[in-house]
């Protein structure tokens, strides 16, 4: 495989997250760990399947705990420190600082081996930052002293994900297959805090049980599984500052869905997240005809 085509394939797992917000309005009012079990079980089945039909399941057991421990922190963690930020302070804001990822994305990739972090890779990847923030503080009401702590989750989570995700490109031996076991344990983990802290609701009617349905196939499955492939083998610094598109093509499908209003900014922060996707890209192009 290329790394064009997997820097491709994980691009996929951005047009699959723009999906995340329309779907999870459909299963209200699941509480969150509840539908996280719910999602990534389906996520973690439809891996099964994809395994035992193509692999064989047998190749589960040629990957080392620590790889597996690794795995289910990163997702399990992201999405724990992800709800109870929101939980603890304003969601546009926490938000916000949440998706410091894609940025952190591509500055700690310069700390890997073989990788190339140019001074325009930063500059697009703020760039993008900016349009995103447009997006999310849409419905912002100012930063309260006493959503601090929610905030600190926030961060990170930010931090977390970045993390698993960089570090999963020193696990490029490692099979995507092994995202199986991640998706599975997560739902276990998910299971034991909702009987904690949630009351079991369940979805309402065909399109809730849909919905849940959608979430796990795609932004909660198939996502995690094509994002696996391409920071391991990709361009991680491209994927990275691609990432900012997730929002505005989130809010583009709200919108189209008739669940969102259209903004003015909307125009100003597609132009900045596209002009640092293209700084980035460039800054690739760079990278790759100087190797």
């Amino acid at each position: 495989m290329t790394r064009k085509t997997a820097t491709f394939i994980g691009f996929i797992a951005v047009l699959l997250w723009s999906l995340l917000a329309l779907f999870t309005v459909g299963t209200d009012p699941v509480p969150p760990f509840q539908l996280a079990a719910m999602t990534f079980l389906v996520g973690g089945t439809l891996g099964v399947i994809w395994i035992a039909a193509t692999e064989g399941l047998g190749i589960l057991r040629t990957v080392s705990w620590r790889v597996y421990a690794f795995g289910t922190l990163g997702l399990f963690g992201y999405h724990a420190l992800y709800f109870s930020a929101l939980r603890m302070a304003p969601a546009a804001e926490a938000g916000l600082i949440a998706y410091l990822w894609p940025l952190f994305i591509v500055l700690f990739s310069g700390l890997l081996p073989g990788e190339s972090l140019r001074p325009m890779h930063v500059i697009g990847a703020l760039i993008s930052f900016a349009g995103a923030a447009l997006i999310v503080l849409g419905g912002a009401t100012g930063f309260d002293t006493a959503a601090l702590p929610g905030f600190a989750l926030a961060f990170l989570c930010a931090l977390t994900w970045s993390g698993y995700s960089v570090l999963s490109r020193r696990l490029g031996n490692t099979p995507t297959a092994s995202v199986v076991v991640f998706c599975l344990a997560t739902a276990v983990l998910s299971i034991g805090a909702h009987l904690l802290w949630e009351d079991t609701v369940w979805p309402n009617g065909t399109m809730g049980w849909a919905s849940v349905a959608g979430l796990g196939l795609g932004p909660v499955g198939l996502a995690f599984y094509v994002w696996d492939v391409g920071v391991k083998r990709g361009d991680i610094q491209l994927l990275g500052v691609a990432s900012y598109g997730a929002p505005l093509l989130s809010t583009l499908v709200l919108i189209l869905a008739g669940v969102a209003q259209p903004h003015p900014s909307l125009l100003i922060a597609g132009v900045l997240i596209t002009v640092g996707a293209l700084m980035a890209a460039r800054a690739s192009a760079g990278s790759s005809k100087q190797t």
